[in-house]
């Protein structure tokens, strides 16, 4: 079969690529070597995450619901039913993803494809092997788990982020090594259901990649709320026991500790997946197993596009794989295409609180040799905080103090994650400080706080 456009991989980036392929009247089609369409992000990652932090902040409010005058007896966790909730929600849309591909009258072809170059791919799939042939190929191939050295997972005690989801019932204890997004989630996620969690960190501060005052805020409540934090900490021995795990750790004072705990997660990064899918029979250019591309994904074999986590230089999210598909596509099609501004990719974290972030951290801002002026704004001063009882955290803001454009925003809060939309349009229309101490904000709101930290900036917020 010969196609205008072949994806490879159908998670968030390479279905939307292919949905849109289609909406521009290319014949498309899509590789995927998993059973279901969606990859990681749907299966294993984004979604399946977001629905167990969702049942855990259910839980939260049920055990303090006679603070809101309600009256609840013995109320107890159902944890399978809690993963099979999470379950159907993954089933539903992968479904769903089939039915896009459906009406999109895009043919789905399974198997584990390999780049044979010059516009040919061998995909063998459970029939043997066959060979499809294309003008452009788009290569979305995400990423998967790193994992120590010498360590290999397993479903009872060395976790990923695989085998944690497929758990049965909550660990009385878990350790866990990174504290980047997958592994703060985690914590937050089985810190709310009762685990006695530890989080260890190579680096000084959880969230590295985040404001640094956001990371201090997020350590504050996790320690409040019972989560261990050891930043500067280096697992020096892993053993698996009879009854879990026990890890020697060097902690940042250079002491060393034993921890032992039921289970260990490992969430330390995601690796490309891009040594087995035949880029060495291509002009592709590699760097440290990421592939490098121009400005509108294009690696440097003719026909060969790029996009989502095996890309170098942009972060591993689904929302940034979503928007280089479309941008492969535009140019495939010969439409208007405009490439990613680096400084304009929103960050989440799910977390409670909850973290939202765009452009430049402070830090950075400074760094970059901008005069920089900020603007704070707690939520506790903020009244829908007060309603649903969650003040943590607080929005900040990072401007030039020459012109008033805005360099970046940082929220950990209450639903940050979600907040940090209006900032990101924001910036995308290069709107300046002033727009925004302008625009009007409902009230009682949560992003009334994003008003409150612009007006801040000079000195100007009501309810500080």
């Amino acid at each position: 079969m010969s196609y205008d456009v072949l994806i490879i991989g159908s998670g968030p980036g390479g279905y939307s690529a292919a949905v849109r392929a289609a909406q521009y009247g290319l014949k498309t089609a899509i590789v995927e070597k998993d059973p279901k369409l969606g990859g990681c992000c749907l299966h294993v990652g984004c979604i399946p995450t977001k629905s167990l932090l969702h049942s855990a902040s259910v839980w939260q409010h049920i055990q303090h619901a006679q603070k809101e005058g309600f009256s609840v007896e013995n109320p107890k966790i159902n944890y399978p039913a809690v993963v099979d909730r999470k379950q159907g929600i993954v089933d539903k849309h992968a479904k769903g993803v089939e039915f896009l591909m459906k009406r999109g009258k895009i043919d789905v072809i399974k198997g584990f494809a390999k780049l044979q170059g010059g516009g040919k791919v061998t995909v063998a799939g459970a029939n043997g092997n066959q060979e499809v042939t294309a003008k452009n190929i788009i290569l979305a191939t995400g990423s998967e788990a790193r994992m120590i050295p010498g360590l290999q997972p397993d479903p009872n005690f060395i976790l990923t982020n695989i085998e944690i989801l497929n758990m049965k019932e909550i660990p009385k204890s878990l350790l866990v090594i990174g504290a980047g997004a997958v592994g703060v989630e985690f914590a937050s996620i089985f810190n709310r259901f009762g685990t006695k969690v530890t989080v260890l960190e190579m680096l000084p501060r959880l969230v590295p990649v985040e404001d640094e005052e956001i990371s201090k805020e997020l350590e504050r409540h996790f320690k409040k709320t019972g989560i261990r934090c050891e930043t500067g900490a280096t697992a020096q021995e892993i053993q698996k026991t009879a009854n879990g795990v026990k890890v020697t750790v060097k902690l940042s004072n250079n002491k060393v500790e034993v921890m032992e705990a039921d289970k260990l997660l490992i969430a330390i990064g995601r690796k490309p997946n891009t040594d087995q899918v035949g880029l060495d029979k291509t002009k592709a250019e590699l760097d440290r197993g990421f592939v490098k591309v121009n400005a509108m994904q294009q690696t440097a074999e003719p026909g060969l596009y790029a996009i989502g986590d095996i890309v170098a230089g942009t972060p591993q999210l689904a929302h940034v794989a979503t928007r280089e598909g479309m941008i492969a596509v535009a140019h495939i099609a010969g439409k208007p295409a405009t490439p990613i501004n680096k400084n304009r990719i929103p960050g989440a974290t799910y977390t409670e609180p909850g973290i939202g972030s765009v452009g430049l951290t402070e830090a950075q801002a400074k760094a970059q040799g901008y005069k920089v002026k900020v603007g704070k704004f707690p939520f506790t001063g903020n009244s829908k905080a007060s309603i649903v009882d969650l003040h943590s955290g607080f929005v900040k803001v990072v401007s030039d103090e020459t012109y008033g454009e805005i360099l970046g925003v940082h929220i950990i809060g209450y639903d940050g994650y979600e907040l940090i939309a209006e900032c990101v349009a924001a910036m995308e229309a290069e709107a300046t400080v002033e727009t925004m101490m302008e625009t009007i904000h409902a009230h009682p709101t949560l992003y009334e706080a994003v008003g409150e930290a612009f007006n801040a900036v000079y000195g100007l917020a009501i309810n500080a």
